[in-house]
């Protein structure tokens, strides 16, 4: 029997992975920034009482989150996280700074796990 198979299908499996976690890690730093500057509009606003800021952060940061759900999820699939994991991974673009320590982890492991 002949291993070139599945070689090749082992390869892409960790082709998709790694592209997956790519993009994942791009959207965990984009949410996360977003998060951070919508939350320094929201202490603008109603802790200093700064009128006239911009009203599009938070649509912005939305968007973001949005594509960075559908990331994580697509990742998450590829490699396997239990639903825990995963619930855990897409609440962490909720929380200023936790986005950055989550990807940081998940990174580890998926690199880890898989040799991407």
């Amino acid at each position: 029997m002949s291993t070139a198979p599945q070689q090749s299908a082992s390869t892409e499996k960790t082709k998709k992975i790694a592209s997956a976690l790519l993009r994942y890690r791009v959207l965990a730093y984009a949410t996360g920034i977003w998060l951070l500057v919508l939350t320094v509009e929201v202490v603008a606003k109603y802790i200093f009482g700064v009128e006239n800021l911009p009203t599009w952060i938070a649509v912005v940061h939305g968007w973001v989150y949005l594509v960075y759900l559908i990331l994580t999820v697509d990742l998450a699939i590829k490699v396997r996280w239990p639903a825990l994991i995963t619930i855990g991974t897409l609440l962490a673009g909720t929380v200023p700074f936790l986005s950055f320590f989550v990807e940081h982890w998940q990174t580890t492991q998926v690199k880890r796990d898989f040799g991407v």
